[in-house]
């Protein structure tokens, strides 16, 4: 059993924690197993996020003078949250997919940067592009036309040189006889 002391530290740490977090999901977690909860807490740990199964009144203390304080009042049954402090699409994706393997793991809401959110914001945001899929999306479409300059532009000695070679084959630049005016002389 956790001494007092020990507690109050507990209270601390999860209350500094969840004073920085910009995304809360609250769940309940009864019915899971235990390798279903390590999946879980794999999959969220991997997602840049952590998971807690938190006692109804620790949630609440920890809660007050934060952002989700509303969020976490009032708790009843058995509760578990999952936050982060960086990517909210990366969490609820992690949290989501574990929601469909396990049935007995639901959702009960959630807040992301200040505002409370449904279950079924929370399944839409899982929907959408994470981070780090933006970025890369965003970046090759700022690539895309500095390649395409690129390209034209080494292709363009290229081209000049097929363009000679084939003037030269087709003696466009005359050989003497014909049409073509004769060199200017140079005066020594």
């Amino acid at each position: 059993m956790k001494k007092r002391s020990e507690k109050q530290q507990d209270l601390d740490k999860l209350k500094t924690e969840l004073a920085r977090v910009s995304t809360v999901i609250l769940t309940t977690f009864q019915g899971i197993t235990v390798e279903e909860d390590t999946k879980l807490r794999r999959a969220v740990q991997a997602a840049g996020g952590k998971y807690k199964v938190v006692k109804n009144t620790l949630a609440e203390r920890a809660g007050a003078g934060t952002p989700i304080e509303n969020l976490l009042k009032n708790l009843s049954g058995t509760n578990s949250i999952a936050y982060t402090e960086t990517d909210p699409v990366a969490l609820a994706k992690a949290i989501t997919k574990i929601a469909k393997d396990v049935p007995a793991f639901q959702f009960k809401s959630g807040m992301v940067e200040g505002r409370v959110i449904s279950i079924e914001e929370i399944k839409r945001l899982a929907n959408l592009p994470s981070k780090d899929e933006l970025i890369s999306k965003i970046m090759f479409l700022l690539n895309a036309p500095a390649r395409r300059i690129a390209m034209t532009l080494n292709a363009l000695p290229r081209n000049v040189a097929v363009t000679v070679s084939e003037a030269i084959k087709a003696n466009k630049f005359g050989s003497g006889g014909g049409s073509a005016a004769p060199a200017p002389e140079v005066a020594q």
